[in-house]
């Protein structure tokens, strides 16, 4: 059915025909209907952006409450704009809610420098060191301790046995720990 073909189909028929399944009629009501909820939004708002949240969580809903419509009980529209004003009431609340002189600053987790120029030459040594082992071993160590996967689904991966993951990463392992022995004061570990 052409797009036009619904200018005179009511919002309450249109909605109905969605319910069945009529992918055009949702179509239709979508463009019948948004820009309205989005106008009133705006206006209760005055934040585009905000307005267009609300206006497709309308949508939504509308689409969820779809098969359910009572035929003769309420329009369209009023429905969409009740829940247009309690989506932009709620959020004008929460707005409100919020003293901004009462929230605290947000703490800065960052390092300081020289922590993260430390961060970064580990990273590098350990970049370097797992460049000398193996391609299995580097591969079974980096999806297990830098990729963090379980040593069954690493096994999947390399298509071996859970018990060879084990022994590649355990290998691996010792070998770094041997290649990185003689740089541990130079990258900050200390045994205190």
């Amino acid at each position: 059915m052409p797009f036009d073909a619904f200018a005179d189909v009511s919002d309450e028929a249109l909605l109905v025909l969605y319910a069945n399944g009529d992918s055009e009629a949702a179509r239709a009501l979508n463009v019948r209907l948004t820009p309205r909820a989005f106008g009133q939004a705006n206006r209760m708002l005055a934040d585009r952006a905000e307005a267009e949240d609300v206006a497709q969580e309308a949508m939504l809903r509308l689409w969820k409450i779809a098969p359910d419509w009572r035929q003769g009980e309420a329009k369209v529209t009023t429905w969409l704009y009740r829940v247009v004003a309690n989506l932009c009431t709620d959020r004008l609340r929460k707005q409100r809610a919020v003293d901004l002189d009462a929230v605290p600053e947000p703490e800065d987790d960052r390092e300081d420098a020289a922590g993260a120029l430390q961060q970064k030459a580990r990273m590098a040594a350990l970049q370097g060191a797992l460049a000398e082992l193996p391609d299995r071993q580097r591969l079974a160590v980096s999806l297990r301790h830098i990729e963090g996967l379980a040593n069954p689904e690493i096994a999947e991966i390399m298509e071996i046995s859970t018990e060879a993951v084990e022994s590649l990463t355990a290998r691996g392992k010792r070998a770094l720990t041997a290649i990185l022995a003689g740089r541990r004061e130079e990258l900050g570990y200390t045994d205190d």
